[in-house]
């Protein structure tokens, strides 16, 4: 009897064991990282315009003059005749590997492309030419979900591009891979973009002799790592502020490199200052001596995302806390800058995740990402009152300027007439392609 009842218990063990190696075959969608290299001689092929192309991964914006500029992040940079900003046109395509951002002085547009800064020549919109190139120093970066980095033992850039993958697999019938996996929560490129290990290439390098007047500059987002101001081109990485001098516009010469510490993040010029964002605060320099800036404070906040614009005695600071950022403060402070040297919190508002934003008195933009946008009236430049929301887009950072409000997010650029900021009109909407 006990014999039988073994070979029962065994052979309804055999049957089990059988069912779980039965094997099904499901699809799984995943993001894949695909190794890249790049040559130096790849890297420095010159830049000229080509046909002009779709929007699929924008990133930073810039205004100049009728012109816009939209980076598709690290492929190059859109150029966009916005003289009719309801009826923005595509100029031309700029290949230019590695770009996340840009600045324009006159007609000599600035952009980062890997470890090299390149000046372009852009008097002619249609037909944009490289005029000058000089080594950053940056020999690695964070550009959202991918790295890069340089060797220079055998100069080369090794970086990643993503791709949409899908493959089938077979399974023991219960798992569920249907779906693209994030380990952690992941960041659109320029929320978690920065720059390491920063080496300076060529220490003691001297400006041009000799000064201009200095250049008109265009207007950038609230997101930026590029600034203009008084022939100075000043770059921020995640832990220094480069110099370049431009006083020759198509030759930049490096000058000073100054160290800022840890999760720098933007840098935004206003008169004579310059007021740098980071993880833990709001750096202000005084820039009244452009080639050699001087710290006159730092602002220290709970860690957290934080770009910042200002007009008049105040800056407006976004702080975004969770994931990448850190902390889980989301609010907007407005902080008083009129003794430089002494930053003071005057105020601060309750925010939703927020991202860039932008001020033109007495309106202010916010960005809150996925939750879209918030339109914030001043009766003064401390009490804040919201009189519009948006929820229809992806916001991450806007320049309001002369009326047009241009707005750019993961889903595309959109523009508005904010003549009546209690009642933005929308002017047009360049959507995003699908990449995959």
């Amino acid at each position: 009897m006990k014999f039988k009842q073994l070979l029962l218990l065994m052979s309804w063990l055999a049957l089990v064991t059988a069912g779980c190696t039965d094997n099904c075959r499901q699809v799984r969608t995943y993001r894949k990282q695909i190794p890249v290299k790049v040559t130096l001689e790849e890297l420095r092929k010159p830049v000229v315009s080509t046909a002009p192309q779709q929007l699929i991964e924008p990133g930073k914006i810039y205004a100049k003059d009728n012109y816009l500029f939209i980076v598709e992040v690290k492929k190059g940079i859109h150029v966009i005749d916005n003289s009719n900003p309801s009826s923005p046109k595509f100029i031309s395509f700029l290949p230019i590997p590695g770009n996340v951002d840009l600045a324009v002085a006159d007609n000599t547009l600035y952009a980062d492309s890997y470890i090299d800064v390149v000046a372009l020549d852009i008097s002619n919109p249609a037909a944009i030419k490289e005029a000058g190139r000089v080594e950053s120093g940056f020999t690695g970066g964070l550009v959202g979900r991918t790295s890069w980095s340089y060797d220079n033992q055998i100069r080369i850039i090794n970086d990643y591009k993503e791709e949409i993958t899908t493959e089938t697999f077979d399974t023991d019938c219960e798992g569920n891979y249907g779906f693209i996996p994030y380990p952690i929560a992941l960041y659109w490129f320029g929320r978690a973009y920065l720059q390491s290990d920063f080496v300076n290439l060529s220490a003691g390098s001297k400006s041009n002799s000799g000064t201009t007047s200095p250049s008109t500059t265009g207007q950038g987002g609230s997101m930026a790592r590029f600034a203009i101001m008084n022939n100075q081109l000043y770059v921020v990485n995640s832990s220094v502020m480069q110099l370049f001098d431009i006083s020759t516009l198509s030759k930049p010469v490096k000058g000073k490199t100054i160290n800022l510490g840890w999760g720098i993040e933007t840098i935004f010029p206003y008169q004579d200052k310059l007021f740098i964002g980071a993880q833990d605060g709001m750096h202000i320099y005084d820039a009244s001596t452009p080639g050699d800036p001087k710290q006159l404070s730092l602002y220290r906040h709970i860690r957290s995302c934080d770009p910042v614009v200002v007009q008049g005695n105040y800056a407006y600071v976004t702080l975004r806390g969770g994931g990448f950022c850190g902390g889980a403060q989301n609010v907007l402070d407005v902080v008083d800058i009129s003794n430089p040297s002494m930053p003071t919190l005057a105020k601060s508002y309750p925010m939703d995740g927020p991202y860039g934003l932008g001020v033109d008195f007495p309106n202010l933009f916010v960005c809150e990402g996925p939750k879209g946008l918030k339109v914030l009236k001043m009766t003064d430049a401390t009490n804040l009152t919201q009189v519009q929301a948006f929820s229809d887009m992806n916001a991450y950072d806007v320049i309001p300027l002369r009326s047009t409000l241009m707005l750019i997010g993961k889903d595309g650029l959109y523009q508005y007439d904010y003549t009546n900021p209690t009642n933005l009109r929308q002017l047009s909407k360049i959507a995003v392609q699908p990449a995959y």
